[in-house]
């Protein structure tokens, strides 16, 4: 069944889309992730332009996170303060984003920018997330000193005008999720992704949050980032593309009510090993796709 996308210019099976809509759902309703991070390089792979990919996918979080706030809402693991911090941040940030975007898609450079991103991003992320994981799950084991380490980090705890976020459980600066918003929201309009894989961990090893509310304090934050994401690059850019977006959201919203009800019986530390092994798997094959040499070197486009 396939069906024509107006923006980038092609064809696709549109059962095929669905059904990756699907998949990032259930991660976004399981972990807490936008998803973007496994669905911009997917429709990459795919053949979809960098560019469509990236505004593409902020669409499809858009409407997936809305499924997945209220799922987690619903057994109240949502730290509204938090979020609305975090979520100041992002705004700015994606208006900064937006700018280098548009310049560096001027460029021409806006495709390599973005391999190269994931990879490091995701590299990263991955490896840091698979030692803790392994290290909460008893699989390997860490130093008694990183064990003993406080629950948020050090450099947070020095910063000034303390606020409480009690369903948290924190008594610390805003300062530090607004900036860790900030990123976010640059990092959203960049690549195409939630910012979930980056805010998640963020709040678990560098704020302390108490894991009950970390999943639905993304999500929210997701919600609303992604939205601003969305209409920044329809208005500047110009490469959302409707008909994959709503493709897409077909297949997440049915996953992330799945996912949200998983995370009830599964244990957060194995949901975040499973995680990292996608994350560095998806690294791998950005960073393959970067020095693998392509049948035809140039293509023509008629457009």
């Amino acid at each position: 069944m396939d069906i024509y996308l107006p923006i980038a210019g092609l064809s696709v099976n549109a059962l095929t889309i669905i059904a990756i809509g699907g998949l990032v759902g259930l991660l976004t309703g399981m972990l807490g992730v936008g998803g973007g991070f496994l669905t911009t390089p997917i429709l990459i792979f795919y053949g979809i332009p960098p560019a469509v990919a990236v505004a593409s996918a902020t669409t499809q979080i858009t409407g997936t996170s809305v499924s997945a706030v209220l799922a987690h809402r619903r057994r109240k693991g949502v730290d509204y303060r938090m979020g609305a911090v975090i979520i100041a941040g992002g705004l700015v940030g994606s208006l900064v984003g937006g700018g280098l975007f548009r310049l560096l898609q001027q460029g021409g450079q806006i495709d390599t920018v973005i391999a190269l991103l994931y990879v490091i991003l995701l590299g990263s992320v991955g490896l840091l997330m698979a030692k803790e994981s392994a290290a909460a799950l008893g699989i390997v084991k860490l130093p008694e000193a990183r064990k003993a380490a406080r629950r948020h980090n050090p450099l947070i705890a020095m910063l000034p005008m303390r606020w409480r976020f009690y369903r948290s459980g924190l008594y610390i600066s805003p300062l530090a999720p607004l900036l860790l918003g900030f990123v976010t929201g640059m990092l959203t309009v960049l690549l195409g992704v939630g910012g979930g894989f980056i805010v998640v961990p963020a709040m678990i090893y560098l704020l302390g949050m108490s894991a009950q509310v970390v999943v639905g304090t993304s999500l929210l934050q997701i919600l609303f980032v992604t939205a601003a994401t969305t209409l920044v690059h329809a208005t500047t850019t110009k490469s959302v593309d409707i008909v994959l977006a709503i493709l897409l959201l077909l297949g997440s919203v049915i996953g992330a009510q799945v996912g949200a009800r998983l995370t009830q019986s599964v244990k957060p530390e194995l949901l975040r090993l499973f995680l990292a092994i996608v994350v560095l798997a998806v690294a791998f094959r950005m960073a393959l796709g970067l020095g693998w040499r392509p049948e035809e070197i140039y293509t023509v486009q008629y457009l």
